[in-house]
């Protein structure tokens, strides 16, 4: 098969926009769900909200940690047997459990089914090295700016559809992520050439290096680099908030419908793009990386300090625009770290940050929904809903010290 060098361009164009699309689909399937799914989980458990933020931190927990261990895993896969069939597989995989979702008929089978989609969805890794695989060095970091632009196009699309969805039928989201991502598969196994030659592929597959703690250890190899991995923690961490309360959140304490929730996310979705996609670059030449980085920390504390006290939905939704601009705090802390390694160092530097995510995904969810839960039982002495969202907020302020004295040692 031939290699990125000397594959015809129209082919080379088809297979970038099929992974295009395959990330497009894959975030926006899991979008999809993201507003309907806390809420079938509440049915399932006869209405009681408390019970389906415990449960709903479980199903978020297992999921992030299917994604930890089954994304090196399924990366060292593609370099043993290809990416293209670990693609598809992955498509296909991804389009059945999503129908399985659809029709679980108990709380049970719909966690076998989220747990199935953690593992199935940990593509994103083949569709990098692929992506790797087809493209000249020098033009890498655009191809990888496509896949970015594709992730937040996912993102600001599936919360929106899956709230107008979801209040048609709880279970429609299901079928229609079901839907997408079969017919991006069966579209797949008509344009999409494989990228790694046998001749290229690892000769076996080595357990020892699909280790998702393996790239932890560059961390630790320098002090300050430490304490801003340290700092990416906390914010990850604090960003569970949103992923693992927030449809439980508005419904509780705004009565919102599942629309109104998806177009929330979706109006989150945006003002994040605008803050990256268009401020990131103009604000950080001005005021420099680590500038711009405590006012992310700042603006994040501050956003997500509103969403905990804020006692009606328009003040929640006021707010968004505030919590917006948290968004300088990635690019910056990116381009911080990445002056501390080497040239050669920057890929594991990457997977490194992406196991740290991961460590948070694990924590944050059963965290932040047993919060919720606590403060919104009956026999809590003190109703505090919005209590998931001010230690959010208390995260950021403590990364934001961190960050303050980690800096200033360089």
């Amino acid at each position: 098969m031939p290699t990125s060098s000397s594959a015809p361009a129209p082919r080379r164009q088809a297979a970038i926009a099929f992974i295009f699309i395959t990330v497009v689909l894959d975030v926006l399937a899991m979008g999809i769900i993201i507003p309907i799914l806390p809420r079938l989980i509440q049915d399932f458990l006869q209405g009681d909200t408390a019970r389906a933020a415990e449960m709903f931190g479980v199903f978020a927990t297992v999921w992030a940690l299917m994604q930890f261990f089954c994304s090196p895993i399924i990366g060292m896969l593609s370099d043993r047997f290809g990416r293209r069939r670990v693609i598809l597989l992955s498509n296909f995989g991804l389009g059945l459990d999503y129908m399985v979702m659809a029709l679980a008929p108990t709380i049970g089978w719909l966690f076998v089914g989220r747990v199935i989609s953690g593992i199935t969805g940990a593509s994103f890794t083949t569709a990098g090295a692929y992506i790797a695989d087809i493209t000249p060095k020098e033009k890498r970091a655009a191809s990888y700016g496509i896949l970015g632009a594709a992730w937040g196009l996912g993102f600001v699309l599936g919360p929106a559809l899956g709230g107008i969805l979801g209040g048609v039928n709880p279970r429609l989201p299901f079928w229609v992520a079901s839907g997408l991502t079969l017919v991006n598969a069966l579209y797949g196994l008509i344009v999409l050439p494989e990228s790694l030659p046998p001749e290229k592929r690892t000769p076996r597959f080595v357990w020892a290096k699909a280790n998702p703690l393996g790239s932890l250890k560059l961390l630790r190899s320098h002090h300050e680099l430490f304490g801003l991995a340290t700092v990416n923690f906390l914010y990850y961490l604090s960003h569970q908030v949103l992923q693992s309360v927030f449809v439980l959140y508005v419904g509780y304490r705004y009565n919102w419908s599942a629309r109104a929730v998806g177009l929330t996310l979706a109006a989150i979705g945006i003002g994040s793009v605008i803050v990256q996609g268009g401020l990131v670059r103009p604000v950080v030449a001005r005021i420099g990386d680590r500038r711009a980085l405590f006012v992310g920390l700042i603006f994040g504390a501050i956003g997500f300090a509103c969403w905990g006290l804020a006692p009606t939905g328009i003040l929640f939704l006021a707010a968004i625009p505030i919590g917006s601009l948290m968004g300088f705090y990635g690019p910056a802390a990116q381009g911080l770290m990445t002056h501390r390694v080497s040239a050669s160092e920057q890929g594991q530097l990457q997977g490194a940050n992406s196991s740290v995510q991961g460590i948070a995904g694990l924590v944050g969810p059963g965290l932040f929904t047993w919060i919720f839960a606590h403060f919104i039982s009956t026999g809590s002495s003190w109703q505090l809903p919005g209590a998931p969202f001010l230690l959010g907020s208390l995260l950021l302020l403590t990364a934001l010290l961190l960050a303050l004295r980690v800096t200033r040692e360089r």
